[in-house]
């Protein structure tokens, strides 16, 4: 018989134990997290009574395929737009934790006279509360409706992002072993670049193939397709030096925009919980109880500085950003904890060779008593900000409230310069980006191929030729875009003279930054004087720049780019998932956009538009009917409501109210007696004086008049026939009568 290689013995014993150690952690109501800790100790090396893990290398790699997919997945669930969505509050709260968590961890490490690596290490595992632990304890604790929870959870979205930044920059510090801040800059600064041009390129091209691929995805090689794109971009970012996990978020929030975004993270899903519970698992085979005796008192002053430091971080972030006392008491409370990228981040410094032995399970433990605790900490909140409110003398608690209306948001709209900036800033970063990308691949790798198949100067004047025609389109966009025409332009050239100066010194800037990449190309590839160069760069500049051809490129690629960006949300709205954009300004209005259901049974069903009359009746109007996959947009007054429609209604809150009301009442009630409209089955004899002798079944009103159905015909030879309607009733006919008790009644007493 064939031994058993390790790795299939190694993988049944962890999954055993994985399994037992999940029921025992359901059934106590706990994370299951700590279960796949807990089993991990127990298939691990420092846990005598049973079975070790023997291939511990195999399943090093398996967890770290595992952080691949958690990252993946985290870059499923997430859009670049809820950074947007996410507000001051939690953008301010955010930064204040990790920036103070990540300075309090270094002092701590350093107090214990660790490396600078270790103490640095340690900074960034403590400064990362866990999403997966707090979202269920609030669901748990029946505290998602609450007003605090929705900026806790926006929290929670920010540190994960920030997170995914912390991972590259720790690993940048650790192989340069270099704290200059030149370094950091030279890092955030190449993060900021491969980050944008690989968003922008991957939401470009990514949807586009997959909706040109879809008559030929099913769930198979949807799968296949996206797991390839996600270990894609792993070998892309390794390759430009960033980590695995980076480019498996990136490549998820390239997929999330995408309208088959849902169905590959249900696809996925199953992957990402095996091999995600193999790396927690390889992170509890990690614990070793004698290091955790011996290291006994930094662990506790580490969980006292996560039980502590967190939320104090956590409320401070909330008052500064202007929210009331009580909301920042009960998100610093919620956020007293480490997590899932505390081991991510530990794993990462073990991997890199730049952190001790015993930092991993001093983390891992630190980690499973602030878990346990999370419950205890949230429902702590209230008595506390009782104790708070009430030990704060007077001044400070008027100060605090009269801050947070202060800093409530106002009505008042961006200025026009805001915005004008805002435009240019991001146009001219983008397309700046995309363009030097271009001259890197274009040096890198066209002009060697044309040195080597093109002769003599050749060379140089192809390469010139190709990287300016492909530069050109993004050129123009930073030239030109939003200049005279645009709306935002003409608004501020026409609202005030003393505009006129700072805009035209903005599109001179803009020119200069084009013509500065075409004067670039051509000095690398020709050795002329530099005027000469200079001279042929602007005249190069003109003609690219002023091109038909360049304007209709752009806008193209412009308008793939945005309708693939935009897809997924406009699908929602399509599909009444999503309020469309325009409800958000019916707020100043004092108007309101409300979906409803069209019950079955309401008595609306099947009317026209013009004969319910909303609008004279209730003062609303209906500006979408939803049918299923399809949309009505302003429907007409002959257009029909049907069961199971939706509609969206605009009107005022009190008409808003009425019209729910009415719809309400419409909907019917239960009778009380069902057996008045039970349905039995009776005979029926055709005799001598019937006075359906001789009738067919539409003369004889059975159906209409009786409200009754002819079931089927007995003949007198037992023969047992479908009812016809052009077959009379004969004598000795038994016609077998389905019908209410009080309709058949009446039949059978003619």
């Amino acid at each position: 018989m064939n031994e058993l290689a390790p790795l299939i013995a190694d993988l049944a014993l962890i999954l055993i134990c994985a399994g037992v150690m999940t029921l025992v952690f359901k059934k106590l109501k706990q994370p299951l997290v700590l279960g796949y800790i807990v089993a991990g100790f127990i298939a691990g090396p420092h846990f005598a009574l049973t079975p070790s893990v023997v291939d511990s290398a195999s399943v090093h790699v398996w967890s770290e395929i595992g952080v691949i997919f958690l990252l993946f997945a985290l870059g499923l669930e997430f859009s670049f737009k809820k950074i947007m969505k996410a507000g001051g509050p939690a953008i301010i709260t955010t930064l204040v934790i990790i920036f103070g968590m990540i300075v309090l961890g270094y002092l701590v490490g350093s107090a214990f006279g660790w490396s600078k690596m270790d103490a640095l290490f340690l900074g960034g595992m403590i400064c990362m509360s866990s999403t997966t632990i707090i979202y269920k304890a609030f669901e748990d604790l029946g505290l998602s409706k609450k007003r605090f929870t929705g900026l806790v959870m926006s929290v929670l979205i920010l540190e994960d992002i920030l997170a995914v930044v912390l991972m590259v920059v720790l690993s940048t510090v650790a192989v340069s072993s270099n704290f200059e801040g030149g370094e950091l800059v030279r890092s955030i600064g190449k993060l900021a670049f491969f980050l944008v041009l690989w968003l922008v390129v991957g939401i470009y091209l990514v949807p586009l193939f997959l909706r040109k691929a879809r008559d030929l995805m099913n769930d198979e090689t949807l799968l296949v397709v996206s797991l390839g794109l996600c270990f894609l971009m792993v070998v892309v970012a390794a390759k430009t030096g960033f980590s695995a996990a980076f480019g498996a978020f990136i490549m998820g929030s390239i997929l999330a925009e995408t309208l088959e975004a849902e169905h590959i993270e249900k696809l996925v899903k199953p992957v990402k919980d095996l091999f995600g519970a193999i790396f927690f698992v390889s992170v509890g085979m990690m614990v070793d109880p004698a290091m955790i005796a011996q290291y006994w008192l930094p662990i506790l002053i580490i969980t006292l500085t996560v039980i502590i430091g967190q939320p104090l971080f956590a409320m401070g972030g909330v008052l500064l950003s202007g929210q009331p006392l009580k909301t920042a008491v009960q998100s610093g409370f919620s956020l007293s904890q480490i997590g899932e990228f505390s081991f991510i981040i530990a794993t990462l410094g073990v991997s890199l060779g730049v952190t001790s032995d015993f930092l991993y399970p001093i983390v891992v433990a630190v980690s499973v008593v602030t878990i346990f605790l999370t419950p205890y900490m949230i429902r702590l909140a209230e008595p506390a900000y009782a104790a708070i409110n009430k030990a704060l003398p007077q001044k400070v608690s008027a100060f605090l409230e009269d801050y947070s209306q202060a800093s409530a948001p106002s009505a008042t709209k961006d200025s026009a310069w805001k915005m004008y900036l805002g435009e240019i800033a991001r146009m001219t970063i983008i397309n700046g980006i995309i363009a030097l990308a271009i001259c890197i691949i274009g040096f890198g790798v066209l002009h060697p191929l044309a040195v080597e198949w093109i002769p003599g100067i050749w060379a140089n004047v192809v390469t010139a030729v190709v990287l300016l025609a492909v530069m050109s389109p993004f050129l123009r966009a930073v030239a030109v875009k939003k200049s005279r025409g645009s709306k935002v332009f003409d608004a501020l050239w026409e609202s005030d003279r003393a505009n006129h100066a700072p805009l035209f010194a903005s599109m001179v800037i803009r020119y200069a930054i084009a013509i500065g990449f075409t004067f670039y190309v051509l000095a690398r590839l020709f050795h002329f004087s530099v005027i000469l160069i200079l001279l042929l760069a602007m005249v190069l500049g003109v003609f690219m720049f002023f091109n038909k051809w360049t304007k209709r490129s752009y806008k193209r690629l412009e308008q793939t780019f945005i309708t693939n960006l935009t897809s997924r949300e406009k699908r929602a709205e399509y599909l009444g998932e999503k309020k469309p954009e325009y409800a958000s300004r019916l707020l100043d209005k004092d108007l309101h956009l409300v979906s409803y259901d069209i019950p079955p049974e309401v008595e609306w069903s099947g009317k026209e538009l013009r004969e319910l009359n909303f609008g004279k009746r209730f003062g609303v109007h209906v500006v979408s009917i939803l049918r299923g996959k399809r949309r009505i947009n302003i429907p007409k007054a002959t257009d029909r409501l049907f069961p199971h429609d939706q509609i969206q209604v605009i009107g005022t809150d009190k008409d808003l109210e009425a019209f729910g009301s009415a719809l309400q009442k419409c909907q019917g009630e239960l009778p009380e007696d069902f057996s008045a409209s039970e349905m039995v089955l009776r005979r029926m004899n055709i005799g001598e004086g019937s006075p359906f002798l001789g009738r067919t079944l539409p003369e004889s009103g059975i159906r209409n008049h009786y409200h009754c159905l002819v079931a089927g015909i007995e003949k007198p030879d037992g023969t047992l026939l479908v009812p016809s309607a052009s077959l009379p009733f004969e004598q000795g006919d038994v016609l077998w009568v389905v019908g209410e008790h009080a309709d058949l009644d009446t039949l059978l007493a003619l």
